[in-house]
């Protein structure tokens, strides 16, 4: 009961911080969100008893980000006031229809997926990396595809929120510009 509870209120927050990470207009306000995100994404390693995976993804993706937070805090005006539009209401609908997709895929995976645990697996002279790349394909494959399709989300929502920025910020010192001049 206690695993099927962390896992409801892990999958919860992680969804409203990556909600947080594509819907802000602020840039420090989505790396921050992402950063949570993915520390959040690695209490799932961690009730699936996969200790290292959990670690790995708290240590590489979380300190990315906040590498990407130190370099948005020195590129990005964080002083300006930020008002939030909610103006995208067909993505709303998509990413609510994707997530009901991904949910039933989640929760159906169990299902197909216990064939594999009747299989037999030799696992006689493996060593360790051997070991961990055989569980983490078998026994923790949902877990990573996850991780990585909520990665790709990320990155793209990132490169989304940095362009749509920059065209902001060439269209006001074109207008500058052109007001000097005149």
């Amino acid at each position: 009961m206690y695993e099927l509870v962390a896992f409801y209120l892990f999958a919860a927050l992680t969804i409203g911080m990556f909600c947080v990470t594509v819907f802000s207009k602020n840039a420090l306000y989505s790396m921050s969100a992402l950063a949570g995100g993915m520390i959040f994404i690695s209490g799932f390693f961690f009730l699936l008893d996969a200790e290292f995976l959990g670690v790995v993804q708290i240590i590489v993706y979380s300190g990315a980000i906040m590498a990407l937070y130190a370099f948005g805090m020195m590129f990005f005006d964080s002083t300006d006031e930020v008002k939030e539009d909610f103006v995208a209401k067909k993505t709303v609908y998509t990413l609510a229809i994707l997530s009901a997709v991904l949910i039933v895929i989640i929760l159906a995976a169990p299902l197909w997926g216990a064939h594999l645990e009747n299989a037999v697996l030799v696992t006689e002279n493996l060593g360790n990396v051997q070991s961990l790349g055989l569980a983490m394909f078998t026994n923790y494959l949902i877990a990573f595809e996850l991780s990585a399709v909520m990665l790709l989300v990320a990155m793209i929502s990132g490169i989304v929120l940095v362009s749509k920025q920059l065209d902001n910020s060439i269209t006001l010192a074109d207008e500058v510009d052109t007001q000097e001049s005149l």
